[in-house]
């Protein structure tokens, strides 16, 4: 009886101590413009969205920056960038013609309708390296590696031997873009194959227990390899890091450093690509 009495106690004192409300009080502060744009060395239609940033609890919409007049130029050449629907959308696009020049540096310049954090204008500037040529890909398929497998997706092409490069991996599996955020990005340098040949190098790991990303026998996959400055490399892994917290009430990390000026935050990128496609084949057995 005693001890049943105590188990109950013990019950009690630690259900209750799980139920204590906590009151996560995040201060508001001021806004500033986001911008996130990108160019590539392909020909076609190439976007920068501007916002402005918001409270994180914020349960509405990202405030939209319309009206802005957003040009870009590579030293030479100066493009209008069009907002796709007037006065609406805060998205503002390239000509279908336009195609960025490998070894160019271009300038993004914004010209705001109304001040933001004591601002009228932002520049951001990027460098366009070019990007090793690749020659083919694959995929195998690793039952061995997790609960239902891994899906590999490799590449062969020969790695320029100057300086250290930067590269950006995504992949279409039947033409459907799946790494469609900059945490699902595949970022890496080239320390472990400089000037050498990439003979069947894993880029891409694709976890079979995902439906989402599952491949199967048939399904075309492509996989874009692009050359992208140090600074986006930078970028792309602050924000990746910035996602994993431990402890869970430690302190938020450093802000991501972009290359937006007069306050702004984001990033406006510039790079060349290289693509290549395979079918997948059923796993061997």
């Amino acid at each position: 009886m005693t001890r049943n009495i105590l188990y109950s106690l013990m019950l009690f004192i630690l259900t209750a101590a799980c139920t204590e409300k906590i009151d996560v009080k995040l201060d508001s502060t001021y806004t500033r413009l986001v911008v996130d744009g990108t160019i590539d060395s392909d020909t076609g239609v190439y976007r920068v969205a501007l916002t402005t940033s918001a409270d994180y609890f914020s349960n509405e919409p990202v405030p939209r920056v319309v009206n802005a007049t957003v040009t870009m130029s590579d030293g030479v050449n100066t493009f209008l960038l069009n907002e796709s629907l007037k006065g609406q959308s805060g998205i503002y696009e390239t000509n279908p013609d336009f195609a960025g020049k490998k070894g160019a540096t271009y300038t993004l310049h914004v010209e705001l309708e109304n001040e933001i954090a004591g601002h009228k204008t932002v520049d951001a500037t990027c460098y366009l390296p070019p990007v090793a040529h690749l020659d083919s890909i694959g995929t195998d398929f690793h039952p061995e590696w997790g609960p239902k497998g891994i899906w590999t997706i490799k590449l062969y092409a020969k790695e320029p031997s100057d300086t250290v490069n930067f590269y950006m991996f995504n992949y279409y599996r039947n033409g459907v873009l799946i790494t469609d955020t900059l945490s699902k990005k595949v970022i890496s340098d080239d320390k472990f194959y400089n000037g050498s040949y990439m003979d069947g190098v894993d880029v891409i790991y694709i976890n079979n227990d995902h439906n989402w990303e599952t491949l199967v026998a048939g399904d075309t996959i492509m996989l874009q390899m692009s050359g992208i400055t140090r600074e986006y490399f930078d970028y792309i892994t602050q924000v990746q890091q910035s996602g994993f917290n431990i402890p869970f009430f430690s302190g938020p990390p450093a802000n991501v450093q972009g290359n937006i000026t007069n306050g702004g935050i984001g990033f406006f990128a510039a790079y060349s690509s290289s693509f290549a496609k395979t079918v997948v084949k059923a796993p061997k057995k």
